[in-house]
């Protein structure tokens, strides 16, 4: 049995089954049965199908909104926010997928050669609670528009959210056994992996996740997308507007309630803006509300989890016993949920854990350096490499320092890192490999085919 908690009072909420071996055995086998007429069903069908479910996402964003601020602690404001950008993905697939899968004339020395692009087959993904509906429709939309079917792990304290999606995708009018969820656990989902019918795999998570998913897909020689942890580093240069970059950092640290794999972690600061800095962003960050999910004005909610709160408190905890300084927050609230509130570290330096580790929730790292040039070593001192931000008045060497310094799969200059339907997203080093949503994301799970012609 699976049974969910919330994490805001502790409550007990739900209990789920899990599904027995056979039934994913069997749903597994319809998905392979199902994607053989899926994948011939026209683009213009697919898309209209996906176009319902982009408006039943908005239709239900409120209750799922309330669902996600159940099961896993997210500020409702913030739910019926991932709602919306579920349909957006939803309607950029559909506006896009033909031509992203349109066949390619290579002019050889055949009398035909051209590049086509054909579904894999049956594509198991295993989804993070954090996003819990966006990380599975940035996934969904263009596998399914690829003319894949899909199954979806998803995280154990979110069943119901996996549930809600499965029930999106029926309710559009999409056949039965294109989307599939499956209540299993971490070793039902090996064995998934296993099953010659899948034929590959996503995963968003954690880089512990990302190594056991890829040695297992490996082992099978089925392909394997990571997207995996981050540290995104946050550089303010000295000629950055100061009021500015301090409410940008602040707002991408306290993305759901800091939840985030590409949420601002290290902040890199030049000395002779430390003070002022320091002073901005503290404040900043000790005005934003922490409390019920549920309540509009709330900033930061709960942790998805008390053991994962706990955990983010030792990471501060043993920072500060490394030598960095506390200039807020950093304690354990009393009553009951899985709170912490908004704190920022700073003197934060190798071999702490707000330098070496990702702090998945809303704490700051201050990381004081003497110039430009080490500002720019700092930030790629770390095994992550998913997204990073430079601050600057000076348009071209920001652009500069992103494009060719900065060492992460994406790299924003004068705003906050994330994620968007038109562009690539993924990362590098520890934080994963290959790439979701644009074009680049579709062409994850097809055979790039050639044809030959004589």
């Amino acid at each position: 049995m699976i049974k969910t908690i919330n994490p805001a009072t502790g409550e007990f909420l739900e209990e789920y089954e899990a599904h027995s071996t056979d039934q994913v055995d069997q749903a597994i086998k319809k998905a392979s049965e199902r994607q053989a007429s899926w994948k011939s069903t026209s683009f213009a069908d697919k898309a209209q199908l996906m176009r319902t479910a982009a408006g039943l996402l908005r239709e239900r964003a409120e209750p799922y909104a309330a669902l996600m601020a159940s099961e896993m602690g997210k500020p409702i404001a913030q739910g019926k926010s991932e709602s919306e950008k579920c349909a957006w993905v939803c309607e950029y697939y559909a506006d896009n997928a033909e031509a992203f899968l349109a066949d390619e004339l290579i002019e050889t020395d055949a009398s035909e050669s051209f590049v086509t692009y054909q579904p894999l087959g049956v594509i198991l993904a295993i989804m993070p609670w954090n996003f819990p509906f966006w990380q599975v429709f940035r996934f969904a939309a263009p596998t399914l528009m690829a003319g894949n079917t899909a199954l979806l792990k998803h995280a154990s304290n979110v069943p119901g959210c996996a549930l809600a999606i499965e029930d999106v995708f029926r309710d559009a009018g999409f056949p039965d056994g294109v989307f599939t969820a499956l209540l299993v656990d971490s070793q039902g989902a090996s064995r998934v992996i296993e099953n010659p019918l899948v034929k590959a795999v996503s995963l968003t998570g954690s880089t512990a996740a990302g190594r056991a998913v890829a040695e297992k897909a490996a082992s099978v020689l089925k392909k394997s997308v990571l997207e995996l942890g981050g540290s995104d580093p946050y550089v303010i240069l000295e000629d950055a507007n100061l009021e500015e970059a301090v409410s940008t950092c602040v707002e991408s640290r306290l993305i759901n309630s800091g939840q985030s794999c590409i949420a601002a972690k290290r902040f890199i600061v030049p000395q002779s803006i430390r003070k002022a800095f320091e002073e901005k962003f503290t404040e900043a960050m000790t005005k934003k509300t922490l409390g019920d999910p549920f309540d509009d004005q709330t900033d930061i909610g709960p942790q998805a989890r008390v053991d994962l709160r706990d955990e983010l408190h030792q990471q501060v905890t043993k920072s500060v016993e490394k030598g960095a300084t506390l200039l807020c927050g950093g304690f354990v609230p009393k009553g009951e949920g899985a709170y912490y509130p908004a704190t920022v570290l700073t003197d934060v330096s190798p071999g702490s854990a707000a330098y070496d580790e990702e702090l998945f929730g809303p704490v700051a790292a201050i990381i004081p350096v003497k110039d430009e040039g080490e500002a720019i070593r700092v930030a790629n001192d770390s095994p992550f490499g998913l997204g990073a931000a430079v601050f600057t008045s000076d348009i071209d060497k920001g652009r500069a320092i992103a494009r060719e310094q900065l060492e992460a799969g994406a790299c924003f200059v004068n705003a906050f890192v994330r994620s968007d339907p038109r562009l690539p997203f993924g990362g590098i080093k520890d934080s994963g490999y290959g790439r979701e949503l644009a074009r680049n994301g579709i062409l994850e799970f097809v055979n790039t085919k050639t044809v030959y012609v004589r």
